[in-house]
């Protein structure tokens, strides 16, 4: 159990740094990858928690927040 706290605190480690990069990102690039970084880290801290939850929704909903990132990833370039 500790090993997931401590994953969980990790990724929580990491969105806190990719949130300050999103807001001071010099570019438009920049900030783009770092929201990505927030939407895969959101995706690992929903996948740590669904099992010791219960929660095997939490799966679908990682899923569905991986698959918007590509989307926005895809959308940014084709622009």
């Amino acid at each position: 159990m500790t090993e997931l706290v401590f994953a969980a605190l990790m990724l929580a480690l990491t969105l806190a740094l990719g949130l300050v990069r999103a807001v001071i990102g010099p570019s438009t690039g920049d900030r783009l990858l770092a929201l990505q970084l927030l939407g895969s880290g959101g995706v690992g801290i929903l996948l740590l928690l669904s099992a010791p939850l219960g929660l095997p929704a939490l799966v679908d909903v990682a899923l569905v927040l991986a698959l918007l990132a590509v989307v926005m990833a895809a959308a940014y370039a084709a622009r």
